[in-house]
């Protein structure tokens, strides 16, 4: 598709789903970013356009498969900015989509938090092809006014007591990570399991499931869940935490020692910008890894910058809030993975739940 055709479709808002155009006038430079809407609204990119001659339009995303298979579809040379998950950009460079980072032209790079610039997903033959944008954690979630203490993995599989009143998110990926935790297989062996420790994972799960009120898909239905004391602890995302509270509930996150699964997302550049597109995207890249967007995604997000560009800029709650006033929690982090033999995963996963 060309990047005409892929423009008009976009300001159409037809094929490529929700849109919302800058509210400036087209400038020198037009960029397209295909991201999640939560992203990029207006007031967080307002700085930048407003001392930039460029226009920016934006086309939001559902799923990161979506964005793949929209970037293929309409060519890389399309769309000049995406935001793929930081264990998915393998799937663009194996397929030639990306371009690498020019750190040159990106200084607020140099701020990065070490877990980041040590990281080697985003990564092929020493270039950066995923620059780490964003980044949070997938803790336990629980009633703290209904559970006596706060819980780690071995909730999910050991004891009675809940029985019926947890649950897990309905996603092989991270269930059988959180059951090889349990079980203690080390990271470096986690995701590339061998026959017995994936039998090992299945028996486990199968423990697991008797013990569920439900596998969730809507973080809006397991908030719900929470609401009514029909689930008292789950893995969860982290805004049932913070809703909840709001409301006078006593929530809890729990952060088990085993290993915190981490989720990052990335900036990244297609193949095929060229030119003042490729230099007005970079200068847009070095602002979205600064501190004015930063502290306005923190506040607004709330989500933490992959940078610590805006941390000083935040009250020692904006900072909790978002993970970054005690950095050791990185240290724990397990970072999603594509295992070799997912499609085995998903099966075993299916598997389990059917039974």
């Amino acid at each position: 598709m060309h990047r005409r055709t892929l423009l008009q479709s976009a300001l159409a808002g037809t094929a490529l789903g929700a849109l919302a155009p800058a509210t400036r006038a087209l400038a020198a430079t037009d960029i397209l970013w295909m991201t999640w809407e939560n992203l990029a609204k207006d007031d967080y990119l307002a700085p930048f356009l407003s001392t930039h001659d460029v226009s920016l339009t934006k086309t939001f995303i559902g799923t990161d498969d979506e964005q793949f298979a929209k970037l293929r579809a309409g060519g890389a040379s399309s769309v000049d900015l995406i935001t793929p998950g930081l264990d998915k950009v393998e799937f663009y460079t194996a397929s030639d989509l990306l371009q690498p980072i020019d750190f040159e032209k990106v200084p607020n790079a140099a701020l990065l938090y070490d877990t980041f610039k040590q990281t080697p997903l985003g990564k092929m033959d020493g270039e950066t092809y995923g620059i780490p944008f964003y980044w949070g954690i997938n803790p336990i979630v629980y009633r703290a006014d209904l559970m006596d203490e706060e819980p780690d993995w071995s909730v999910f599989f050991e004891g009675d007591k809940y029985d019926g009143k947890l649950a897990m998110r309905d996603y092989a990926l991270e269930g059988i990570m959180i059951a090889a935790m349990y079980l203690g297989i080390p990271e470096s062996e986690m995701f590339d399991m061998d026959d017995a420790q994936l039998a090992e994972i299945k028996r486990v799960l199968m423990i697991q499931k008797s013990k569920l009120r439900t596998y969730w898909n809507s973080i809006g239905d397991l908030t719900n869940l929470f609401a009514t004391g029909e689930v008292v602890c789950a893995f969860s995302w982290v805004p049932p935490y913070y809703d909840l509270r709001a409301q006078g509930i006593d929530m809890g996150m729990a952060k088990p020692k085993a290993g915190v699964i981490g989720w990052c997302d990335t900036i990244a550049v297609p193949k095929g910008v060229e030119g003042e597109r490729l230099d007005a995207t970079f200068e847009l890249v070095n602002y979205l890894l600064g501190p004015e967007y930063g502290k306005m995604l923190a506040v607004g997000g709330p989500y933490a910058q992959s940078t610590s560009a805006a941390r000083d800029m935040l009250s020692p709650e904006e900072q909790s809030k978002i993970f970054i006033d005690d950095l050791s929690v990185m240290d724990s982090f397990v970072w999603k993975k594509n295992p070799p033999r997912y499609n085995e995963w998903v099966a075993l996963w299916n598997e389990v739940k059917a039974s």
